[in-house]
């Protein structure tokens, strides 16, 4: 009889978990507490209107495309991924404006408009940065487990690359001057939930992948993602099971040995964990049994900021708004300041909006679209009451969509649904509502990140943005792929790994 493999947790580590696992034949049963699958990574439907619930940017495919290569399946056949050009708009609250791209020659001319200096300097932030993914690249693939694994791979060696004695604004002054363009190539690292005066200058690599290998709308929302994992992952046999909140995992001694749900008791050979990192363990560890994670440790750690949502469903279309647009507040060291310091709601915020039915009409009624908009803010700390500051900031937000064409946005509101911090917290489950996770200092990265090999107790694999090698849909995957070789090697099962040659990149020669 094979292996038996229980993943709690159904969001996109999880399902990448267990369409590995069953691919090397592996017995799977996905366990989610949601009716849905996703969890984050998901879809909802409202009168006629289509939301992702989070991630709405898709890139750097390569990832998932060798992944299901490996189990048997194509990505560009199993998904419908429209490259997206112009990627983004910037609207800078300073003033100006960006269209980001991977045109070389048009990126170019739009950061010449604002410093023709800084367009000089593109091409060697590229080079420098493609050099800098592929000395990262083993980092990002292999599993840390103690300090030795760090030096195991020469970590000394690559600290004139890496950088870690600055921030990612800081490295960045050394190609551009015009703190505009500075966050043109840093504003991605929202995507950790972080500053860029903060985040570690190895995260210049994330605009990078952007600019080289360019941003993917997948049709039908990032939520099509999980859809399409969850069918591969029961096309090769595991089950899946909705609607089942795991209660507790049972362990003996310090052996993981199944879980129990609302439901059913599941006995397991081990256990993949996908749920929120601090979340489960405050929940279902008990605190003796995890040394380096007990709850008073856990509160003190770093965490990334969570997020003010408003999905809005809207009469008509507004044509001339880009698919994706950010918008960058004048004072953009305060905004992050108040978000990651004093945790306080600025006046004038930084927000993104997702206009994805320019792009993908079916996601809205016909002549009907939809507005996806996310203002970055401080995770739960008891100094934001949000059931006394929602309609307030539920105003503040529509006021200031103003600034990027949304002039009459109240007077085509059909449908609206908004998510505080508070709601993260409490019904995703999701500690302090930190949409992110932990942080990623160098302080919790590496070995000192939750290892994919949960080292507290065995047999436990641990899948998803707070684990190495970190968040972001790409390397949520690539955490799928490495514990997922990991809980094979321990059970002696053969395990396929197809590599898929590096993309032609859009910047090929432009260095």
């Amino acid at each position: 009889m094979s292996h038996h493999v229980v993943v709690v947790g159904a969001g996109p580590g999880g399902l990448t978990a267990a369409v590995l696992l069953a691919k090397a034949g592996v017995r799977v049963t996905v366990v989610e507490r949601l009716p849905y699958l996703g969890g984050r990574t998901s879809t909802f439907t409202q009168n006629g209107f289509c939301f992702d619930h989070g991630p709405t940017f898709f890139h750097y495919p390569q990832v998932l495309e060798n992944i299901l290569r490996s189990a048997g399946y194509n990505l560009w056949r199993e998904l419908d991924l429209i490259r997206l050009d112009p990627h983004y708009r910037l609207v800078f609250g300073s003033g100006g404006e960006l269209m980001a791209t991977s045109d070389l020659h048009k990126l170019q001319s739009a950061v010449a408009q604002m410093c023709p200096r800084d367009a000089s300097r593109i091409s060697a932030f590229l080079l420098d940065n493609r050099k800098k993914l592929d000395c990262f690249r083993p980092f990002l693939e292999s599993p840390f487990h103690t300090w030795r694994d760090t030096f195991r791979l020469k970590t000394l060696g690559l600290l004139p690359v890496l950088k870690p004695w600055r921030s990612l604004d800081s490295e960045l002054t050394r190609y551009f001057s015009d703190p505009r363009v500075r966050l043109a190539f840093s504003f991605q690292s929202k995507y950790l939930g972080m500053s860029p005066f903060e985040c570690p200058s190895l995260f210049t690599i994330l605009s990078f992948l952007e600019y080289e290998y360019g941003v993917y709308h997948p049709r039908g929302g990032c939520g099509s993602v999980s859809a399409t994992l969850g069918r591969i992952a029961k096309e090769l046999g595991a089950t899946i099971r909705l609607n089942e909140p795991v209660t507790e995992l049972l362990i003996d001694g310090r052996r993981a040995v199944g879980v129990r749900t609302s439901h059913a008791t599941y006995k397991a050979d081990a256990i993949v964990l996908n749920a929120d990192f601090a979340r489960a363990m405050t929940r279902l560890v008990p605190d003796h049994l995890r040394s380096r994670w007990r709850d008073r440790k856990l509160a003190k750690k770093s965490m990334s900021c969570s997020a003010f949502m408003m999905y809005l469903g809207l009469r008509g279309r507004y044509e001339d708004i880009a698919h994706h647009t950010i918008y960058m507040a004048k004072d953009y060291a305060r905004n992050m300041r108040d978000i990651g310091k004093t945790h306080t709601l600025s006046e004038d915020p930084s927000y993104y909006v997702q206009n994805a039915c320019v792009t993908d009409p079916g996601l809205a009624p016909l002549d009907k679209s939809t507005f996806y908009v996310l203002v970055p803010v401080t995770h739960q700390t008891g100094s934001v009451d949000w059931e006394r500051e929602r309609p307030r900031y539920r105003e503040l937000v529509l006021n200031k969509l103003s600034e990027i064409g949304a002039t009459d946005i109240r007077s085509r509101i059909e449908y609206e649904r908004i998510i505080t911090p508070s709601d993260w917290d409490t019904g995703f489950e999701l500690y302090k509502g930190a949409v992110f996770g932990l942080a990623h200092t160098w302080s919790q990265m590496l070995h000192l990140r939750p290892g994919n090999r949960f080292r507290e107790i065995e047999r436990m694999y641990l899948v998803g943005g707070s684990t190495h090698p970190g968040s972001g849909l790409p390397v949520i995957f690539e955490s799928a792929r490495i514990s997922s070789r990991l809980l094979l090697e321990d059970f002696g099962v053969p395990s396929s790994r197809s590599e898929v040659p590096a993309q032609e990149p859009t910047y090929a020669g432009a260095a």
